[in-house]
């Protein structure tokens, strides 16, 4: 592959990142250049992956989500170069993230996760930010597998309810 395109792949991520104040999963920048077929999954991956390497790019991993985050190295990097992006593609980025922009940022902002504890119970730990905020983090221990996973899976579902119910019931 030559770098060309693949530079054009980074600077996309890049300018997909620093036009949201929240951070992306893989997935969903995955989602948006898989559906305008920029490039194929494997091309998209080393293009993710070299941002991390160099720095441009940090990637946290919760649950089983890589958020991703622009550095203000890869910021400085986007202001050089994102002359190289037309502007038809940075206007399907920006239509496509005012759209979608709610969706991503619950998705990100609200996760949850389960594991087994030292004392053989399970313990799912749910969580839901604003910015970088905690707005809630609670922590269940529950005996079975199948009620920690269900437990996750509720609350990706139910969380603005709960957290409405938890802020009525202790104001």
């Amino acid at each position: 592959m030559t770098q060309e395109p693949l530079t054009l792949y980074k600077l996309i991520v890049l300018y997909m990142l620093d036009w949201v104040n929240f951070p992306l999963t893989k997935a969903q920048i995955s989602d948006f250049i898989l559906e305008k077929e920029y490039t194929n999954f494997l091309t998209l991956q080393q293009a993710i992956s070299e941002l991390t390497d160099s720095g441009m790019v940090t990637a946290v991993t919760i649950g089983n989500r890589t958020q991703l985050h622009i550095t203000e190295e890869g910021k400085s990097t986007l202001s050089f170069f994102q002359n190289r992006i037309s502007n038809s593609i940075k206007e399907e980025i920006r239509s496509y993230l005012k759209e979608k922009n709610p969706q991503l940022r619950n998705e990100v902002s609200i996760t949850s996760q389960y594991f087994r504890s030292p004392n053989g119970e399970y313990a799912a730990h749910l969580s839901a930010k604003e910015k970088d905020a905690d707005l809630v983090s609670i922590t269940l221990s529950v005996p079975f597998e199948e009620m920690a996973s269900s437990i996750c899976n509720n609350w990706q579902k139910k969380n603005q309810e709960i957290y409405k119910y938890l802020t009525e019931q202790l104001f």
